[in-house]
């Protein structure tokens, strides 16, 4: 069974404010049946498809490129041909691929906020996640949620990060970020804040308690 989030400790780091990334922290990465999911329903070679599932991604998450447009150049660099159902089939297979918890993280949330710390979360992903990140049963512990396709900017760009420190009403100083990845956690440290690169809860539930 797991921990009941009343046995946590509260974690307080007032003033600062801990922002946290969605996909691979908050979230668990789409599992090996998830891929082969979409894969096969792609029906084509996984190598060519996964290459062109990351090229195109940043125009997605960007808020530059519809959903039908990413899958079409997905597409034409496969060399396959898909219609109209076959996008909405490959759309949905993906976006249930990351709609996930990490109990373990939520856990650490739930200790940031017992613990009187604002948090937030600010994700790299098309406005199509925004119901799920803004309406979720977790959305209610963020005290602001800055996803990327709907502000036109993506990490690590300090475009986004400023954003993220401006609506907060925060000092960058007291910007701690979260994320899977070290180039977006060096994105928040060039604009004057600090972070975590996670690798899972207890490394990152370590770190904020060294903090506190």
């Amino acid at each position: 069974m797991g921990m009941p989030t009343s046995a946590l400790t509260p974690i307080s780091l007032a003033p600062r404010v801990v922002v946290f990334d969605y996909g691979e922290v908050i979230s668990h990465a789409p599992t090996a049946d998830d891929r082969a999911l979409l894969l096969a329903r792609a029906g084509v070679p996984g190598e060519p498809f996964w290459a062109a599932y990351c090229t195109h991604r940043e125009g997605l998450d960007r808020g530059t490129t519809s959903i039908d447009a990413y899958w079409q150049a997905v597409a034409r660099e496969v060399g396959a041909e898909w219609n109209a159902i076959d996008v909405h089939e490959l759309w949905a297979i993906d976006h249930r691929s990351w709609l996930s918890v990490d109990p373990g993280t939520l856990r650490v949330l739930h200790a940031l906020v017992a613990g009187g710390t604002r948090i937030a979360l600010l994700s790299n992903a098309g406005p199509d996640f925004s119901g799920w990140l803004r309406h979720g049963s977790f959305a209610r512990l963020f005290e602001r949620v800055f996803v990327s396709g709907e502000l036109g900017v993506v990490k690590p760009e300090p475009e986004i990060y400023e954003h993220a420190i401006a609506e907060l009403g925060i000092e960058p100083a007291d910007l701690l970020f979260v994320d899977n990845r070290a180039e977006n956690v060096e994105g928040a440290r060039a604009v004057g804040g600090d972070g975590h690169v996670f690798a899972d809860s207890e490394e990152l539930e370590s770190w904020l308690r060294g903090l506190a």
